[in-house]
């Protein structure tokens, strides 16, 4: 049976000023299929989407919906078409129930009654699966609930083509199986599914074809079945591209960051942090697992010092200046703890290990002064503000989740931006520009950030851009703590491999990495520990090379109940 046309593009172009989004692109979509978007930062994926959507309007081109020519000039347009868009950010009234917020804009005749909107929204669920209480308020739900309005909110529209832009991208592992489940549903129905996303696996699994941007260009579209995830990362990037994260084992971590029973009220009186205790070990990565609102940014935030009303300890060990070791322990086995511990290096800091050595081995290398003895400075940072942090002397570097609103200022350039960590540093009123220009030029070319130039608002830089550079000087800051929230959102495959590589750089160089993921593939891959946590609670911390996606999604959304069952 002859597939059948639901969407076509020719020669769709788009300019935002001196920048092209989008040159002549053609593109079909057929009905009773799910086609998967993708390409690198800045490749018009989501203008191009947008532009379907009703939000911006094609400079040139035409776009057809069933064989017809259609003009989109507004989302009431597109939805007229039979078109609507899932963003990757809710536009949801959380005071509102489901069935209010899934009505809402919408024209009935005669008045409303929530009564037949519920029984209308209880059966699209029921069709497609979904699982989603019509008079839920919006503030009671979970992520994927909210998602399960906004795609229930298009089909009550009477859409055919849907657009979900990055769908799985705060989701567990089984709520991903869900959607995804979903979707198949809904493509058996007749709907034609386009999917924005950055994770190639999910592509393989759910889509019939994919199509690949690259500079506003389509450069092809393929057979899922006929393809992998190299030949689609050659086909985004212009190259080939090692997609293997190198994990290292730790080399003699040591411990650099103790949270101890730290405890967090928000300004509303809402319990956001309860009991959380690790240890964050130099030379490792800790990832951080958990659902959206779990608590990860908060609790980044009040090691940061950004989070003042905090009960609690957070310790930082600070290395002293190294001194030669004398024979000053008896017990030869409190020798060896302490070497195992890693509290012995040579002069060239590489860690000592006495294992297998005999006494008189020990003895004679210890008195030679060949050996350091690795002694911390304990700096309580709890209550410090991040000014006073760096003032005792700790490299603490952030990267957090808010790119712009926290990390960068977005009418400055990269130079100002880089300035924001060394403007102090200036002698009588004048500031250094020399430096900050010379470190943003290098974060510019190593992170290959593309920017008209460093004085260049960072606003105007898409969002992997954007986060390119808050890595970058947060890297440059050499610390010896670095926090990442979801450094890797919003970059494509090509970006996420080098700031991969550049925290696994970090860890070989005895930082201590706390890394705050959503994709648990990468957490598995990339991190020695993973500390998972589930409404402001640790629910459990494990080794990231045995455990499994389906443990770890389980223990995101472990209750109140059974953690305190396994307590």
């Amino acid at each position: 049976m002859e597939k059948q046309l639901a969407l076509q593009l020719r020669g769709i172009t788009k300019r935002f000023g001196n920048v092209l989004a989008n040159s002549h692109v053609d593109l079909d979509v057929y009905r009773g299929e799910i086609l998967a978007i993708l390409g690198e930062n800045g490749c018009g994926k989501t203008t191009l989407m947008n532009m379907i959507a009703g939000i911006y309007f094609p400079d040139e081109g035409q776009i057809f919906v069933d064989g017809r020519e259609v003009v989109i000039r507004s989302p009431k347009d597109a939805f007229d078409h039979k078109i609507g868009m899932i963003h990757q950010h809710f536009k949801l009234v959380d005071l509102f129930t489901a069935a209010e917020n899934i009505v809402l804009g919408t024209r009935e005749e005669g008045r409303y009654s929530l009564k037949d909107v519920n029984a209308r929204v209880t059966g699209i669920a029921h069709k497609y699966g979904f699982h989603i209480d019509p008079q839920k308020k919006i503030y009671d739900m979970s992520v994927s609930e909210k998602q399960t309005v906004e795609i229930i909110k298009v089909l009550y529209r009477g859409a055919d083509i849907l657009i979900l832009d990055e769908p799985t991208a705060v989701l567990t592992p089984q709520e991903i199986t869900r959607l995804f489940d979903v979707l198949r549903r809904m493509r058996a129905d007749g709907k034609s599914i386009i999917i924005i996303t950055h994770k190639l696996h999910e592509v393989l699994e759910v889509s019939d074809r994919v199509a690949i941007l690259r500079r506003g260009e389509h450069i092809a579209t393929v057979n899922t079945a006929e393809t992998n995830e190299s030949q689609l990362t050659e086909l985004m990037v212009g190259k080939k591209v090692s997609l293997n994260i190198d994990r290292t084992l730790p080399d003699h971590p040591t411990p650099r960051l103790d949270v101890t029973h730290l405890d967090l009220h928000s300004a509303e009186g809402l319990h956001v942090l309860r009991d959380i205790s690790f240890t964050a070990n130099g030379g490792e990565i800790l990832g951080i697992a958990g659902i959206a609102g779990s608590g990860q940014r908060e609790l980044l935030e009040a090691i940061a010092g950004l989070q003042p009303q905090i009960t609690g300890d957070i310790i930082f060990h600070n290395p002293k200046k190294d001194k030669p070791v004398t024979f000053f322990h008896k017990s030869m086995k409190r020798v060896k703890e302490l070497g195992a511990q890693g509290m012995f290096h040579d002069k060239n800091m590489k860690p000592v290990s006495f294992d297998g050595m005999s006494a008189g081995a020990i003895k004679k290398w210890v008195e030679s002064g060949d050996v350091l003895f690795k002694e911390d400075e304990l700096i309580d940072l709890k209550a410090k503000t991040p000014l006073e942090i760096r003032q005792l002397g700790v490299r603490l570097s952030f990267v957090p989740e808010d790119r712009l609103g926290m990390g960068l200022v977005g009418s400055m350039g990269i130079t100002d931006n880089m300035m924001l960590r060394s403007y102090r540093k200036g002698r009588a009123g004048f500031l250094d520009r020399k430096k900050p220009k010379e470190l943003a030029e290098e974060i510019i070319h190593d992170l290959e950030v593309s920017t008209p130039g460093v004085n260049s608002p960072v606003r105007r830089l898409s969002g992997g851009n954007v986060q390119k550079v808050l890595v970058g000087r947060e890297i440059a800051f050499t610390p010896k703590v670095l926090m990442a929230a979801y450094p890797v959102r919003g970059l494509d495959i090509n970006s996420s491999y080098t700031i991969y590589n550049l925290l696994n750089k970090q860890k070989e160089s005895g930082v201590a990495v706390i890394f705050v993921g959503e994709d648990l593939d990468v957490l598995l891959e990339l991190c020695d520990r993973i500390l998972v946590i589930n409404s402001g609670a640790v629910t459990g911390i494990v080794d990231a090379r045995t455990a499994t996606k389906e443990e770890i999604g389980l223990m995101m959304t472990k209750t109140d109940r059974a953690r305190k069952e396994d307590a």
